[in-house]
């Protein structure tokens, strides 16, 4: 919708709500006016407000990119650069980045169709695909039941088995705790690694080369994964000390429609993380 917010009905009226309200599901939040009709903004659930995010008499255009972000990175660039920029949070990312409420309510205020979830956080999050889709909200990515089957590591490993794919040597599932954790890794073999189910960008991955490293290893990746994705389920594969990474990189236009972009080699990475791509 393109127009103006406002957070009152009139200048000199008290606002429709205030950080710390309780509201019910279907309360008006807010007004934009577009093409002198006043559009009133419900509430699209019951609960408190914990913050509000856009100002009064804001412009809402059409077409508008808007970055979210959380206090810390207030002035980084991205967001000084953006048409538009809303604050979901504070720095802690289950409280902004991985707050799947401030991020659909952000859409709704600024009239958002569409999220690019970058990498990361949620980008591959099959709850918030869906969520995304029941506030008819475009999920630039693929569906919540595809991203159930591949964004979860431990069931694309179970996928790709079943199809008769090869794949590393590791757990069948995720790992519960330090006595199961020894058992794989003796069967399998040191070096191995502890990588998150959920999520990636090198995070929630740690290499143990002894069984005296594995305990140190298991909880510091279990506690990264939480932190970073929300989810702390983690599995073992055999460490691949000297591989090469091969990518290739598919588009789909959500249509039945799709191409390749040909194989990228990232083998060169930092902390489990590519800082260089090479495609021919």
């Amino acid at each position: 919708m393109v127009g103006t917010a406002y957070l009152a009905p009139s200048p000199d009226a008290k606002p429709f709500v205030e950080i710390g309200q309780k509201v019910k599901e279907g309360q008006t939040l807010l007004i934009i006016e577009a093409m002198k009709t006043m559009n009133q903004i419900p509430s699209p659930r019951a609960g408190t407000v914990t913050a509000i995010l856009i100002e009064d008499a804001q412009p809402v255009e059409y077409g508008m990119t808007v970055v979210v972000h959380s206090t810390a990175d207030s002035d980084a660039m991205h967001v000084r650069l953006a048409d538009e920029s809303v604050c979901i949070g504070p720095p802690p990312s289950r409280e902004s980045y991985l707050n799947i409420h401030q991020i659909v309510a952000a859409c709704e205020i600024t009239g958002a169709d569409a999220v690019h979830p970058g990498y990361g956080f949620l980008s591959e999050n099959a709850k918030f695909a869906d969520i995304l889709a029941a506030h008819n909200i475009t999920f630039i990515g693929p569906s919540g039941d595809h991203i159930r089957i591949m964004g979860d590591k431990i069931e694309a490993k179970r996928t790709a088995k079943r199809l008769g794919i090869p794949v590393v040597p590791g757990s069948d599932g995720a790992i519960s705790d330090e006595k199961e954790a020894k058992r794989v890794a003796a069967e399998i073999g040191y070096p191995v690694i502890i990588k998150a189910s959920a999520g990636g960008g090198g995070r929630g991955m740690k290499v143990a080369h002894t069984e005296a490293d594995l305990e140190v290893a298991l909880q510091t990746a279990k506690s990264e994964a939480g932190a970073a994705f929300g989810d702390d389920a983690v599995y073992i594969e055999k460490y691949l000390e000297k591989p090469r990474h091969i990518e290739v990189q598919v588009f789909g236009d959500g249509a039945g429609r799709g191409v390749h972009f040909g194989e990228r080699d990232c083998s060169l990475q930092r902390r489990h993380q590519k800082v260089w791509e090479e495609a021919n």
